[in-house]
C-alpha cells in the first residue's frame, strides 16, 4: 500500500489552479490507484490530486455509492442550492457551514480515458464541487462566510504553522 502524505492548508499547491491532464496513461493511472489508497486510509469521501502534490485536473468521488474518478472535470450545470457542514482532509479538524447547489451536471473523462457525463445530487454533488474548487485553487476557508472565518481563524494559524515547520 503507498499512503500519500495529504497537504495541509498552508501548502501554496493547495492554492494552484491544476493544469490539465493530458493523456490518460499509466502514470495517470497509477497516480489514480495510489491515490485510491490514500483517499481510503485518511478515510475521506473525495481527494483531489494537488492534495497530494500534484497540480493535476483529477479528483476522487466516493460518497458510498463506490469510487469515481473525475479527469478533467467540467461543471456544465447547478440548481438549487443547501448549505451544510464541511470538512477537508487538507483542514484536519476544521469544519465549515458551506452552501453549494443540490444538484449539477458534470462532464469528465474516467480512468480509462473514456468521455462521462453525471448527473448528481445531494452528498455527491456536495463532494464533487468540494473537490471541483480544489482543482481551481479554491479552499473550504475562501467559501467560509465572515463568521465561520472568524471561528476558525486560530485553528488556520496553527495549520500555516506546521506547513512553515515542516519545510
Amino acid at each position: 500500500m503507498t499512503v500519500l502524505p495529504i497537504k495541509i492548508y498552508g501548502s501554496p499547491v493547495l492554492e494552484e489552479r491544476a493544469a490539465p491532464v493530458e493523456e490518460v496513461d499509466g502514470e495517470i493511472r497509477d497516480l489514480v490507484r495510489r491515490m485510491t489508497e490514500s483517499l481510503y486510509y485518511h478515510q475521506g469521501l473525495g481527494l483531489a490530486a494537488n492534495q497530494v502534490g500534484v497540480p493535476r485536473r483529477l479528483f476522487l468521488a466516493d460518497d458510498g455509492t463506490g469510487l469515481k474518478v473525475f479527469i478533467n472535470p467540467v461543471i456544465r450545470g447547478r440548481e438549487g442550492e443547501v448549505s451544510a457542514e464541511e470538512g477537508c482532509l487538507s483542514f484536519p479538524e476544521v469544519f465549515v457551514e458551506i452552501p453549494r447547489s443540490k444538484s449539477l451536471l458534470v462532464e469528465y473523462l474516467d480512468q480509462e480515458g473514456e468521455p462521462r457525463r453525471l448527473e448528481a445530487e445531494g452528498l455527491l454533488a456536495r463532494i464533487i464541487q468540494h473537490e471541483y474548487d480544489h482543482l481551481e485553487g479554491v479552499l473550504i476557508s475562501d467559501r467560509a462566510g465572515f463568521i465561520a472565518s472568524r471561528l476558525i481563524r486560530g485553528k488556520l494559524k496553527k495549520l500555516k504553522k506546521r506547513v512553515r515547520e515542516s519545510l
